[in-house]
């Protein structure tokens, strides 16, 4: 079993930055695809951005390109979201997700973490 713990979430205002993280227990994951979904008020789960397992690549919905960063360091069992120029629209619990078959994160997942949330106010 992983355990996936998110943290970093917050409110921040229209234009900030802010950087999740997600700590692995249970299990190593350095073999596994890591990422972030993301699910606003009203709206489905959608996948933000993912990494494989050696981060030789990466994965970013249209809307985050250039604005969002993912890295991962596998020593520590972790991964990271880089959010910077954020907006309104993308408030949100942001969720850490590890797969171990699929590219770049497909549901069903194999591990989520319970979330955590982003404001960003106007």
């Amino acid at each position: 079993q992983v355990q996936l713990v998110e943290s970093g979430g917050g409110l921040v205002q229209a234009g900030g930055s802010l950087r999740l993280s997600c700590a692995a227990s249970g299990r190593i994951v350095s073999s596994y695809t890591m990422g972030w979904f993301r699910q606003a008020p009203g709206k489905e789960r959608e996948l933000v951005t993912a990494i494989n397992w050696s981060g030789s690549r990466r994965y970013y919905a249209d809307s985050v390109k250039g604005r969002f960063t993912i890295s991962r360091d596998n020593a520590k069992n972790a991964v990271y979201l880089q959010m910077n120029s954020l907006k309104p629209e993308e408030t949100a619990v942001y969720y850490c997700a590890a797969d171990l078959s699929s590219w770049p994160l497909q549901e069903p997942i194999d591990y989520w973490g319970k979330g955590t949330l982003v404001t960003v106010s106007s």
